[in-house]
């Protein structure tokens, strides 16, 4: 009896067959959002790292602001200020448009700390090295420095942007049709937590396999942390 309470609470299956179309849609939009905030939270975060390799005091200060502004602050907290407060100075953009540049800037914010962090760990040794030999300042960078740093900093940079795109799920609070939206809209509308289980699965297909795979970087480049 309890077990039959306990399917129809929360894997009934008339429930799972009429909206599992609905949750495979929402999550492509997870996947969507999540690949270009990756992409560009962590070529922002790249970017921002290189350009305070060249210790220019305004510009650094100001990158220091941001990094430290937008580590600081929750994501959700960015999403509703965003969202309900460009409006405000004309400049009204979608939710999905919303979400990805609040979680593109938040991972870039982490991604700059991490890749200098990385830059700062090559040894002073290494510099000397590749100026002796006639190389400049930018190409020493780019050729002996970020190589090495870019490979140091695989393991945080992997556990940051698992988390970072997990916050996808923020998107439900200013009308993304990612899972958790569609997942608590169902749920409101058929009153039964089925669709929240639903999402739930979803979110554990999309981000175990990126969890597996964040922990095979981490081994593969664990010997060559300094």
């Amino acid at each position: 009896m309890q077990h039959s309470i306990f399917i129809d609470s929360f894997f009934k299956p008339e429930i799972i067959e009429r909206y599992a179309p609905d949750i495979a849609r929402a999550m492509l939009v997870t996947i969507e959002v999540a690949v270009l905030v990756v992409v560009t939270g962590i070529a922002l975060g790249l970017l921002l790292a290189v350009v305070r390799s060249f210790r220019l005091a305004p510009i650094n200060f100001l990158i220091v602001i941001y990094v430290d502004g937008f580590r600081a602050l929750p994501p959700l907290v960015l999403v509703l200020l965003v969202y309900f407060g460009l409006p405000n100075v004309g400049i009204n953009l979608p939710s999905g448009a919303v979400l990805w540049l609040v979680l593109s800037l938040v991972l870039g914010a982490f991604a700059e700390e991490i890749f200098w962090a990385g830059i700062l760990s090559v040894r002073k040794g290494q510099w000397e090295a590749a100026r002796s030999t006639g190389l400049g300042f930018a190409q020493t960078l780019a050729y002996v420095i970020l190589p090495q740093a870019i490979r140091l900093t695989v393991p945080p940079l992997t556990n940051r942007t698992i988390a970072i795109t997990k916050n996808t799920a923020l998107g439900s609070v200013i009308g993304v049709p990612e899972i958790l939206n569609v997942a608590t809209t169902t749920q409101s509308f058929v009153g039964n937590a089925t669709p929240l289980t639903m999402g739930a699965l979803a979110y554990v297909a999309l981000f175990i396999p990126v969890v597996l795979f964040g922990r095979w970087l981490e081994t593969r480049f664990a010997w060559r942390r300094a």
